[in-house]
């Protein structure tokens, strides 16, 4: 029989891009000790005080069906948050509650682009965005954002690329590469929605680490409000990636179309789940600023150890829990370090390359381990590069 277009055509070259990740699980399943800088994990687990809100909640009967746009309280709570972000006026109204960002990523394409509309998005990019885009039947076209530019969109590449497009997705700060929008490419960014009527989807689920710099949401540019679509997550900020709670904050007509999609699709998340995010996004800024101190200690001690040789040169890290290294000194692909690093020194990274053309020669490494293991592990990684020349 055969199976639906939509379907197979997902990654339509047969390959995800994780097979390092999937390579390194199966050697850890084995037994052996690999160090694991893949995936955006982090080595600490939802705070229990969080866990004890959904407990509450969940003893007390929450946990039946839940209202599908999101309850009132966590709606409201997170319009707050973005109203204060962005300095937009933002309700309940503007707030649709998902299971997790990535399910909000789906449901503002769907909302957006028709079947065989051109989608834009970043290379580099996060493994998911053009499956995401196919899947919403959507023609997806990456834009190149360069290692000499930092991997920041340009005005004159989006505007090159924007004619005849529906949508924009952006992500800042940035995974793979660490690096935070500044004013001026937002601005850029900006202009070339306005001027091609495009819908902007604004990925910020790390909107709280931030290391260098400040995270702007071009919700708050003059003009974007009313074309911009913002994803967010409680997966980054407050470590509940196995929680699945995310949003998607728009104008009021879109919001109500969406509802209507949740209603034929997730039919909400679960309330007990909600009122433990509600929770911890009423715990403030110093909660937030906790789940972040590991990635922010990591980074400086990545940077540390890189300024000590010149072989290895690290992507601005302005933000997230990662940091883009450029190998090509090496003379090796992202892809071939990544192996190589992995059969000599069960140090497992992603290559660049499963991220997009852009980042060719270039490896992603999270910093998601405990920090002496990190330091030992970058350690390792640098000696092992300069074995190479």
């Amino acid at each position: 029989m055969k199976l639906a277009n939509r379907i197979t055509a997902l990654t339509p070259s047969g390959s995800d891009g994780w097979e390092v990740f999937y390579k390194a699980r199966a050697l850890k399943n084995s037994g052996q000790p690999v160090i694991e800088l893949t995936i955006g994990e982090h080595d600490i687990r939802t705070h229990m005080d969080i866990l004890a809100a959904m407990g509450k909640s969940a003893r007390a009967g929450h946990t039946g069906y839940a209202a599908v746009p999101g309850t009132e309280n966590l709606r409201a709570t997170v319009a707050r948050r973005i109203e204060a972000q962005s300095g937009i006026p933002t309700t309940a109204a503007n707030i649709l509650i998902t299971p997790g960002g990535q399910a909000a990523l789906f449901a503002a394409h769907m909302a957006v682009v028709d079947f065989g509309d051109t989608a834009l998005y970043c290379d580099p990019f996060y493994a998911t965005y053009p499956g995401t885009l196919r899947g919403v039947g959507a023609i997806d076209k990456s834009v190149l954002c360069k290692p000499e530019r930092d991997f920041k969109p340009t005005h004159q590449d989006l505007n090159a690329a924007a004619t005849g497009a529906r949508s924009l997705l952006v992500n800042s700060p940035n995974n793979p590469t660490g690096v935070v929008y500044d004013q001026a490419t937002w601005e850029g960014i900006a202009k070339v929605c306005q001027h091609h009527d495009l819908w902007l989807i604004s990925d910020e689920v790390y909107e709280t680490q931030v290391w260098q710099g400040t995270h702007i949401s071009p919700r708050s540019l003059d003009g974007m409000a009313e074309r911009t679509l913002v994803i967010g997550s409680m997966s980054k900020s407050h470590a509940m990636t196995g929680s699945r709670v995310g949003w998607v904050c728009g104008p009021e007509p879109v919001i109500e179309h969406l509802i209507n999609l949740a209603t034929h699709t997730t039919y909400g998340v679960p309330g007990y789940i909600q009122d433990g995010a509600d929770f911890a996004l009423n715990q403030g800024v110093e909660a937030e600023m906790a789940v972040a101190a590991p990635f922010q200690r990591r980074r400086q001690i990545a940077m540390d150890l890189i300024a000590g040789q010149n072989l290895i040169r690290a992507v601005p890290c302005s933000g997230a829990m990662y940091m883009m290294l450029d190998i090509r000194a090496t003379g090796l692909t992202g892809e071939a370090f990544a192996h190589s690093l992995l059969d000599a020194k069960l140090i497992a990274v992603m290559p660049g390359e499963s991220f997009g053309q852009a980042a060719a020669g270039h490896i992603r490494v999270a910093m998601t381990v405990e920090d002496s293991q990190f330091k030992q592990a970058l350690e390792v990684l640098l000696a092992f590069s300069a074995s190479l020349n």
